[in-house]
């Protein structure tokens, strides 16, 4: 299976402008799950909600047209696409001929559903090996797309994450790389049912180093968590290189273990960067994903 080091990150590229769907770039999300302790079955649902905001074709006569387009990558999904080959592969629409938007749609959804499933199999036999009693085979759905004409460019609103601002504490920050020992609850008091947010996330990319700044929010059941330790917790991703989906999932499995809620949530929106944003959203139950809705700084 394809690593990081082995993408189009960091290196120069030829820019195609004819479709070609081998740009695609698939990694496999086992090998960070396994460093979190995950094996066999997830112990979350959710989703990777990506945006694209410069999608272009061409009609059967030449003629340009634009889009943007969101995608709902489901989290038992065994791969993600890393973003630049993601992004280089939307490039090769930009002087291809289509009939008209649904084929644009139905030949991404094609074509990102085969590089998320890619190996399914494989990876299918691995998790039965790793806990045969906990992983199951499931049928590959395909992946969401959504494409929004210009026509109703006007009606995307922006909205900021709700919940109790965190940032708001006056607080040390010592820790750089994840610190999940800061993490606990309050002892002595009554369950509680909140929604904390932050706009201070922030990681690195793990090939290029570059920044990826993100705000979260995190909503729970059960005993209060600490929440200047949980917001000195999160800003020691600041330094941290590592992609969107696992610092997501990094930041539930440290939540998770180390506070026991009884419900958890945790949903990043990252800044877009060429182009595209990634909101990993992880719940501990069953409910719908949030709307994406880009926020001011996306």
């Amino acid at each position: 299976m394809n690593s990081p080091q082995h993408s189009p990150l960091g290196q120069a590229t030829v820019y195609l402008d004819q479709y070609d769907a081998s740009l695609l770039f698939p990694i496999a999300r086992a090998a960070k799950r396994v460093e979190l302790g995950v094996k066999g079955a997830l112990p979350f649902l959710g989703a990777d909600m990506w945006t694209a905001f410069e999608l272009s074709w061409l009609n059967l006569r030449g003629k340009p047209q634009v889009a943007l387009a969101r995608f709902t990558v489901p989290c038992e999904t065994p791969n993600i696409i890393e973003s630049k080959s993601f992004k280089l592969y939307l490039n090769s629409f930009n002087n291809t001929r289509f009939a008209d938007a649904e084929s644009v749609k139905a030949r991404l959804r094609t074509d990102l559903s085969e590089a998320v499933w890619r190996d399914m199999e494989t990876h299918a036999a691995r998790d039965a090996a790793a806990c045969p009693l906990g992983a199951t085979v499931t049928t590959a759905p395909s992946i969401g797309v959504t494409l929004l004409l210009p026509d109703l460019f006007n009606r995307e609103p922006i909205y900021e994450l709700d919940g109790l601002s965190l940032d708001r504490l006056d607080i040390e920050c010592s820790h750089t790389t994840p610190a999940p020992e800061l993490l606990r609850v309050v002892p002595g008091e009554a369950p509680v049912s909140e929604v904390l947010v932050s706009n201070l996330l922030k990681s690195n990319c793990p090939v290029t180093g570059q920044p990826d700044w993100a705000s979260v929010q995190i909503s729970y059941s059960g005993a209060p968590i600490d929440q200047e330790r949980l917001l000195q917790y999160l800003v020691s991703f600041r330094n941290h290189n590592e992609f969107h989906e696992q610092c997501v999932e990094r930041i539930f499995m440290d939540i998770w273990t180390r506070c026991q809620p009884t419900r958890l949530a945790v949903y990043a929106r990252y800044t877009r960067r060429g182009g595209l944003d990634i909101n990993p959203f992880r719940t501990s139950y069953a409910q719908a994903l949030p709307a994406n809705t880009r926020m001011a700084r996306q």
